[in-house]
């Protein structure tokens, strides 16, 4: 399964909303809502700055991912951004793969 970082920003409703609920709650409805796409919750923390929570989350394919961070959004609790995690084994691989062979030349 490929890993992926939620990064969101939290409406004040949702903050609002975890203030009264507690962020262990807000953390279980993610790892159900994780775990019912198929994957697994790996951490979840909150943060300061420009984004309040953090989750890491692994998850059957791209598809899962986008359905996560879609219903995040759609929900209207957060404006969330995904990045998928790659390994360090993965780097591994991809020195090991010819892109140059499909690259056209320059000028």
């Amino acid at each position: 399964m490929a890993k992926y970082l939620f990064l969101s920003s939290l409406t004040q409703e949702a903050l609002q909303g975890t203030l009264k609920e507690g962020g262990t709650a807000r953390r279980e409805t993610i790892r159900k809502a994780t775990e019912g796409l198929g994957g697994r919750l790996e951490a979840y923390y909150y943060a300061f700055g420009d984004r309040d929570v953090y989750a890491i989350a692994e998850l059957p394919d791209n598809v899962a991912a986008v359905a996560a961070s879609m219903a995040m959004s759609t929900a209207g609790a957060a404006k969330t951004t995904t990045v998928i995690l790659i390994t360090p084994e993965e780097m591994d691989g991809v020195g090991k793969k010819n892109f140059q062979a499909h690259v056209p030349p320059r000028g």
